[in-house]
């Protein structure tokens, strides 16, 4: 079967999602406490474990009967998602997690290539599948993000980059040519 524009499209997305999963899990890994997976930086902000919970809850809406039924599904309540209650464990955070992304990792795997055009509704409004696939890959990338600036504030002095390190001072001179300032 020869590739297409479509089957390169749902594997990328595929390996992007697996990727966005991973470095979110990675991140949280790196927080010391599970009290520190609730912590919000300012009155205003989301915990770790309410920004899970979120994740979590839209990836199983979306993605549960993603074909057949409209994305936003009446058992989801979408204000809970951000209400923080009891301190819950880890291993329950990552439950969460974990119920959201088997949902929709199922789900991308079932996908075909002619799928990407089929109409799709979320909240009723009509979207193809392409579109509805970036609009959610999109919004799972901002949370993630949200997940690692948080982990890596509560980690601080014993963070563990989960990309390229930002080189010190000290190694930018010694790798610039001559000394001096290094390049950008």
């Amino acid at each position: 079967m020869a590739t297409t524009l479509g089957t390169s499209y749902l594997e990328h997305l595929r390996r992007t999602y697996r990727m966005y999963k991973e470095l979110g899990e990675r991140a949280i890994a790196q927080v010391e406490s599970d009290e520190d997976l609730h912590r919000q930086l300012d009155p205003d902000s989301n915990s770790i474990a309410i920004i899970v919970k979120h994740i979590a809850g839209n990836l199983r809406s979306r993605f549960r009967d993603f074909l057949t039924s409209d994305g936003e599904k009446p058992d989801r309540n979408r204000d809970a998602e951000f209400a923080e209650e009891a301190v819950a464990s880890r291993a329950e955070i990552l439950r969460w997690w974990n119920s959201g992304w088997d949902v929709l990792l199922g789900s991308l795997e079932s996908l075909t290539a002619e799928d990407l055009e089929r109409p799709v509704h979320i909240r009723d409004e009509r979207l193809l599948v392409v579109e509805a696939l970036n609009r959610s890959v999109t919004h799972t990338a901002y949370h993630v993000g949200q997940i690692v600036y948080i982990a890596r504030h509560l980690a601080s002095g014993h963070w563990t980059s989960l990309s390229i390190p930002k080189r010190r001072p000290a190694e930018a001179e010694i790798a610039s040519p001559g000394g001096g300032l290094p390049r950008s």
